[in-house]
Formats: C-alpha cells, sequence, structure tokens
C-alpha cells in the first residue's frame, strides 16, 4: 500500500512538472512573438502577446517584463488613437454609412449629432439641420478604461454613467467605431457579449 501511494505521488509530480514546463515554453513562445512584432512596429499584434503571456506566470520574470511592456504599448497606442480621433465627428448612425438603410435614416433625421473629442473632454453636440442652432448635450472626461493591468485592451473610454465603449479608426482617420463592450455597477463590470450598440461617426468637415 506504501508502495502504491509513493507511485501515485511520483507520477502526479511528474504530470505537474510536464504542465509546468509546458506552460514555461508557451509563455517563452508567447513573449518571443511579442518583441519580433514588437521590433517590426506592429504594437496592436505586440501587445496582445504580450498580454498572454503575462498572464500565463505573472511572478515569473517574463510575466513581469510583459506586464511592464503592456503598459508601454498601451501608452503608445493611446496616443496614436487619440492623435486620430482629436476632432469632430458626425454620428451616422447604429450602421455602417455604405448601407442603404443608415444612408435613408440619416437624410430623413432632423437634428445632427456631434461629438467633439479634445485630449481630456469629450463633448456631445445636437444641431438643427434647418436653424443650424447648436446644442451642447452633455460634457465627458475622457477616461481610459482597463478591465485588468495586464490585458491588451488600450482604447476603451468609461462614461460617467458607466457605459464602457471600444473605439477603433479607420487607416485614413474618416469613420470612428465606437461598440460599448460593458458596463460598470454597483456589482462591478458586466461584459456585453452579443447584440452589442454600436455607433458610426464620419469626420466632420
Amino acid at each position: 500500500m506504501k508502495n502504491y501511494l509513493i507511485l501515485i505521488i511520483l507520477l502526479f509530480s511528474m504530470k505537474i512538472a510536464a504542465q509546468n514546463d509546458a506552460k514555461a515554453k508557451f509563455q517563452k513562445n508567447k513573449y518571443e512573438l511579442a518583441v519580433s512584432y514588437y521590433k517590426k512596429s506592429d504594437f496592436v499584434n505586440a501587445l496582445d502577446q504580450f498580454s498572454i503571456a503575462s498572464k500565463i506566470r505573472p511572478e515569473n520574470e517574463i510575466g513581469q517584463e510583459s506586464i511592464k511592456k503592456v503598459d508601454t504599448l498601451k501608452e503608445i497606442l493611446r496616443k496614436e488613437i487619440l492623435e486620430k480621433v482629436n476632432g469632430t465627428w458626425l454620428m451616422t448612425g447604429d450602421k455602417p454609412s455604405w448601407t442603404v438603410n443608415a444612408n435613408d435614416n440619416f437624410k430623413n433625421k432632423l437634428v445632427d449629432e456631434l461629438v467633439e473629442i479634445g485630449n481630456n473632454k469629450i463633448l456631445f453636440y445636437e444641431v438643427d439641420r434647418k436653424t443650424k442652432a447648436k446644442k451642447l448635450i452633455k460634457t465627458e472626461d475622457l477616461v481610459y478604461y482597463n478591465m485588468d493591468k495586464s490585458d491588451a485592451l488600450f482604447s476603451a473610454f468609461i462614461l460617467s454613467d458607466g457605459t464602457i465603449w471600444n473605439c477603433t479608426v479607420d487607416d485614413k482617420s474618416k469613420v470612428l467605431h465606437v461598440i460599448n463592450i460593458a458596463k460598470k455597477g454597483e456589482n462591478g463590470v458586466e461584459k456585453i457579449t452579443e447584440n452589442n450598440d454600436e455607433i458610426f461617426y464620419k469626420k466632420a468637415i
């Protein structure tokens, strides 16, 4: 019986060791892939890979170095996207502007909705199409949202109502797409994985 227990313990220990080796190898591969992306200035993919590497074993040297790189890359990418979104945007609807329904709905609106994005503030306006009167609806502080220290989310903003919106801009910086990915409430953050609210904007002239 004693020998049987020893054998079970040995097998269990070998299994754990094998799992640890596999984890270490996987983490190292992810880290090296992230470094290769980083050297090519492909910061979005580098961030994704560093984020994965940091979560596998956050306590070891590779994990700690990966978390530092995540912080650095978030700062770089946030500066880049802020430069792209800075300015005034006209809301075109909840569907891409090239769709038939989006164009029809936009043409039939009586009031245009504008958003002005600065370095620290987001201002929402309504403009009457007939009178051209411009009315400030609300002002929001520009606050980035982090789900956790090591995540790869860099372009999400949280508004005062707790809604969290991730934004992307097309290559020509002409179309801004925001999608509601979560909401923060009394019970914490609830992720939204289906039927997400979406808004499309085009750069105002």
